[in-house]
């Protein structure tokens, strides 16, 4: 078989040098991403057009020679296929109907891989059009990241909306997480069959949570998540992403049975060296403004965060999504500088 260098290193092998993808790398700061999104009604309708977010998918490989294409899609796909419709407004992001402890029971999962079709079909395609070498990636949100959205409506700094509605109805909450867990298993089975090498889970908002809540809304769901999709593929690879997780990430690792452990730009690079397993494969975590501003503080931030994991499987990444505003000389120079040590 093909070695595919990042595979390996989320299976634990520790490679040459570092391979590199970049979380939202198939975005807004490419011009060629900019004109495909603009003969689109609106953004999911992008994601749901097959050949469309195959060539979205496809194009940081393109300009950048990256190790890994991440499946172009949203993590509240999810919600949109159980019945909760999702919009995405200018200037706001998502939108959607809060769901209330008396909803939630309308919701129906056995449409989600219909719903998701298209979607899946872009990994069958991509997977039959990406070099042998290149690691496909295919993710979903975890559950307590897409419920704060279902249960708030839209984003917020400090998730209160659901932190309350699981402390209030906590009944209720447990039948949403369930629905949840099992949408998300067979969403990721099916990514896996179609083509992906590995998921990731994005649990975008582990922040903002006591221990004991940590333990109920984040580890829990994903380890069930985890199980569940091993179930069915065996020895799956899976990389858990915990945003935000601090002192949690430890634990975390250790009960979800993650393959790999993404790390926030907040995490300190000491912190990981002296707190998580000296065999577990790290993900991460250049600060995406560090991206945006260049120059000699990135390649020194750079070689800062290469030499703390030089004794692990490390996969280099942002600590967080790229954002629209970064130079795409900048990507360039990054990528360069990780292939040519």
């Amino acid at each position: 078989m093909t070695h595919k260098p990042l595979l390996a290193a989320v299976l634990g092998q520790k490679q040459p040098r570092p391979p590199i993808w970049i979380m939202r790398q198939a975005g807004r700061y490419l011009p060629e991403y900019r004109a495909i999104r603009a003969r689109t009604k609106n953004f999911l309708e992008l994601c749901y057009t097959p050949e469309l977010a195959t060539e979205v998918t496809l194009q940081p490989l393109r300009r950048f020679d990256l190790d890994a294409a991440i499946l172009f899609s949203d993590i509240l796909v999810v919600p949109d296929a159980l019945g909760q419709p999702v919009r995405f407004e200018q200037g706001e992001g998502p939108v959607l109907e809060p769901v209330t402890p008396q909803t939630i029971a309308s919701l129906k999962p056995e449409r989600v891989l219909e719903h998701l079709a298209p979607v899946l079909e872009t990994v069958r395609r991509l997977r039959a059009a990406m070099p042998a070498q290149k690691t496909l990636i295919g993710f979903c949100g975890s559950p307590w990241t897409v419920a704060t959205y279902m249960i708030g409506g839209r984003g917020s700094s400090d998730q209160a909306a659901a932190r309350l509605f699981a402390l209030r109805y906590p009944q209720a909450f447990a039948a949403l997480i369930d629905i949840l867990v099992a949408a998300s298993i067979e969403y990721l089975v099916a990514q896996l069959e179609a083509g992906a090498d590995v998921v990731q889970l994005f649990e975008s908002w582990a922040l903002n949570l006591d221990d004991a809540a940590f333990e109920e809304r984040v580890i829990a769901p994903n380890r069930r998540i985890v199980e569940g999709v091993r179930a069915r593929v065996p020895n799956a690879p899976i990389i858990g992403f915990p945003r935000g997780a601090a002192g949690n990430l430890a634990q975390y690792a250790a009960r979800t049975g993650v393959n790999a452990l993404g790390l926030d730009y907040a995490t300190p690079l000491d912190f990981a060296a002296r707190h998580l397993p000296a065999d577990l494969p790290v993900q991460g975590n250049l600060d995406p403004l560090r991206l945006v501003a260049g120059g000699p503080q990135l390649d020194e931030r750079v070689e800062q965060i290469i030499a703390a994991f030089a004794g692990r499987p490390h996969i280099f990444n942002l600590g967080h999504g790229i954002v629209p505003e970064t130079p795409i000389e900048h990507v360039a120079r990054l990528v360069d500088r990780l292939k040519n040590r």
